[in-house]
This record gives structure tokens, C-alpha cells and sequence, in this order.
């Protein structure tokens, strides 16, 4: 079974590292041996730590791709050009790919899905969300007879890493990404993790696969947690809560569609997510007969990302083998996905009010004018320090959007401190 690999960075060089430290194993599990017989790079005079033998390296990955005698392409240098029309070839031709590439199979994994289709390959892509963690096959597979509900992530090691030095030291933002940086957990430039683009494509390619919908990067709600303070943290502990950056998909409950969103959220202390520390990522998943599913490990790396990778191509290797393509994905509901205005979840807001006579009703005014529900208030301090902290019933984040806009409208209501959302059930 001959291999091509596209990419020789940390997770290409531990492909092929793996890939030589289990040779035999392979072999039997597939009934053949695994043959690497080209790994195109960008800088081949570059050293590399991985099992490369003489002639493998390439620059010309279009030739590579597009050998004859190539069976399963792997693909482990990211962006979206040219990886996406190097693997159109090959699927196209009828190779079978591995990728660990999300946002490519955010954006373009209607096309790739097509192409594999028609060329009776396979498109099998595991690494590309959660790393290690066998999350998308037990979502195409293991559920495949049940009818999941939502689910919930963390999904992205370093902004979990950074809200779990806030929440447990006290730290900063800006002290905690400092650490998050210093130990490699956060790129030079991280915005990709700050801002959420990363968990939202991840979010995208588990809605697409629980919901049996197509779901893309466009659709994802976006919010990063930049905005997230030290007075957030201590609010949702008071409350019985620790701040989570959250990736969500979840079937609406009043109408056909989805929702898929990424943000930062208030989980119960309670919550399994809850105590998923540092950056280690978990997935929580509500299905309909088998009840609630964790699933919890290391979110990235070379060594976890590797393992799926090549978890992936002893599933791709033999089904070649055997002369037929894997379960393929299916977006037979074709259910929309909802704008995040017609969200449904709860909130917990925190206002700088006047300490008057007639605060609390003017809040609270407000609020019914929305049909926003309150299902507790507290107020804290006294004077100029006065605030009011409210957490609501469900509402859509329409009505929610409407309240907080009518509230920082108020003379009662000095500012509004902090609005976030609440997510896993009561606190």
C-alpha cells in the first residue's frame, strides 16, 4: 500500500516516525505493508527529526499526488491553498486521503466530500479535530443508530489553558496567555485560538457529522475570549461556575435546525467539562438512547495528532484492501443552521447600578419588555459600589441583545459590567 505525505512538520515527522516504530503491527493489521514513497515539503534542505530515506523528500507535491501508484494521501500542512486542489487530485483520481486539516474541511468539505465520491476513495479526517481523541468516528459510526442532541467542547488547548490559570491563581488575561506562550501552548501569533476560528471550525465539522447536516466555517458563531476578565472568573465562582470556552452544536428544541456556535460560557462547577484543566480537551455529548458521553484527552500535539492520523489510515488502508470505501458522511437532514440570534441558553449579567430606591424594578422592567424570565438577583455593595447580578431563565440571545441595550439606557444603570452566557444545566 503505497503513501504520500504532504507535510514533514512536527506531526508529519511523527507520522513517519510511528509509522517506522510499528511496522510489523501495521502490517498485520492491514494484511499488507504501509510503503512511504514520497513526502513533499516546501524546504527540503531543512534537517529534520524524523525516518527519511534517501529520495523521499520532494518539492513537487502536484506530481506527487497525482502518481498512479499513490493509494492514500496524507495531508498534514494545513491552510487552505494549496491543500485543498492537491487533494481534489488525488481524490479525484480515486486515491483515498487523510487529513488533519479542520479548516480546510470546514470550508471546502462539501467539495472534498463530492470528489471523494465520485472517485471511490476514501476522506477520512480524525486529526483534524481534538487530536487524539476518537471523537468524529464514534459520531459517523458508533451513533449512527441513535439521534444526538448537542454537543458541547473544549476543543482548543490553549484558550482552555489560559481560563484555567485565571480561574485557579487569579491571573490576568494577558499574564496568563504570557504563561500559555512561554510554554509553547500559544503560537506567536494567537489569535487563531483567541479569537475562535480554530474551535469554529472544529464546531463545524462535529455539527456537520452529529446532525447530519452541511455545516460550515461560515456558519459558526464566533466569539473569542479576549473580552474575558478577572471579574468574570470571580463572578462565575461566586455563582458555582468556572468559565469555559465552549465550541456548541446543538438541535433546536421549538423548530427544525441547528445551532453552532463558539464562546466563551459559565458551566457548572458540577459539570464534567468543568474540570477539564489546562490543555487537555474534552467533548460532552447528549444523544437521545445512549444518554450523555465524554470524551477526554489530549487535544493536540505531534505524538496525539500522529495517532490519529494513522488511526485513520489503517481504516482507509484497508478498506482499499477489502475493495470498498469507507461509511461516508451524510447530509440527508439538511436542517438549517439557526443565526445566532434564535440561540436559546441562559445568561448572567452584572450591572453597576445606583443604590435608589426603584433599581430594581427599572432592571427588572426591562427585562419583562423582552420576555427575558430572572431566575435569581443578588446585589452586592452599597453606594457607588452598588451592583445588581442577575441570571435569567432561557431566552434567545435576540431578547437578551434587546435587554442589555435597553439597560445601558437606564439612569439606574450606571454601566453593564458583564453579560455572558450559561451553559450545562443549573449551577
Amino acid at each position: 500500500m503505497k503513501i504520500a505525505l504532504l507535510g514533514c512538520g512536527v506531526v508529519g515527522s511523527e507520522v513517519l516516525r510511528q509509522l517506522a516504530a510499528h511496522a510489523d503491527d501495521l502490517t498485520a493489521r492491514i494484511g499488507e505493508p504501509l510503503e512511504v514513497v514520497g513526502v513533499a515539503v516546501r524546504r527540503p534542505g531543512v534537517e529534520r527529526d524524523a525516518p527519511l530515506a534517501a529520495g523521499l523528500l520532494t518539492t513537487d507535491a502536484d506530481a506527487l499526488v497525482s502518481r498512479p501508484d499513490v493509494d492514500v494521501v496524507v495531508e498534514v500542512v494545513g491552510g487552505l491553498e494549496p491543500a485543498r486542489s492537491w487533494l481534489l487530485a488525488a481524490l479525484r483520481r480515486g486515491a483515498s486521503v487523510v487529513s488533519a486539516n479542520k479548516a480546510l474541511l470546514a470550508t471546502h468539505g462539501r467539495e472534498l466530500r463530492a470528489a471523494a465520491a465520485a472517485g471511490g476513495g476514501d476522506l477520512y479526517y480524525e486529526a483534524a479535530v481534538a487530536g487524539a481523541i476518537p471523537l468524529l468516528r464514534p459520531l459517523r459510526e458508533s451513533l449512527a443508530g441513535d439521534r444526538v442532541r448537542a454537543v458541547l467542547g473544549i476543543v482548543n488547548g490553549t484558550t482552555n489553558y489560559i481560563l484555567t490559570k485565571m480561574d485557579e491563581t487569579g491571573a490576568s488575561f494577558a499574564e496568563a496567555l504570557a504563561e500559555a506562550t512561554e510554554l509553547g501552548y500559544a503560537e506567536a501569533d494567537p489569535s487563531a485560538d483567541l479569537d475562535g476560528y480554530d474551535a469554529a471550525a472544529k464546531a463545524a465539522i462535529i455539527a456537520q457529522l452529529a446532525f447530519h447536516t452541511e455545516v460550515e466555517l461560515a456558519d459558526v458563531h464566533r466569539e473569542g475570549i479576549a473580552h474575558v476578565t478577572a471579574a468574570d472568573i470571580a463572578a462565575a465562582r461566586d455563582t458555582g461556575c468556572v468559565v469555559k470556552a465552549l465550541a456548541i452544536a446543538e438541535l433546536a428544541e421549538d423548530r427544525p435546525g441547528v445551532s453552532v456556535r463558539v464562546h466563551p460560557a459559565m458551566i457548572p462547577r458540577s459539570h464534567p467539562l468543568a474540570a477539564v484543566r489546562e490543555a487537555f480537551n474534552a467533548v460532552f455529548v447528549e444523544a437521545e438512547a445512549a444518554g450523555d458521553l465524554m470524551f477526554y484527552g489530549r487535544g493536540a500535539g505531534g505524538a496525539p495528532t500522529a495517532s490519529a492520523v494513522l488511526g485513520d489510515l489503517v481504516a482507509v488502508a484497508r478498506n482499499r484492501r477489502a475493495g470498498h470505501r469507507g461509511l461516508a458522511e451524510a447530509a440527508y437532514a439538511d436542517l438549517p443552521v439557526l443565526p445566532v440570534g434564535r440561540t436559546v441558553t441562559r445568561y448572567h449579567v452584572n450591572l453597576d447600578v445606583t443604590d435608589k430606591t426603584g433599581v430594581l424594578a427599572a432592571v427588572a422592567g426591562a427585562f419583562a419588555r423582552h420576555d427575558v424570565s430572572i431566575n435569581s438577583v443578588r446585589q452586592d455593595g452599597r453606594g457607588d459600589d452598588a451592583q445588581l447580578v442577575l441570571v435569567t431563565h432561557a431566552a434567545t440571545d435576540a431578547a437578551l441583545s434587546a435587554t442589555v441595550a435597553e439597560l445601558r439606557g437606564l439612569d439606574v444603570v450606571r454601566s453593564v459590567a458583564g453579560v455572558m452566557r450559561v451553559e450545562g444545566g443549573e449551577p
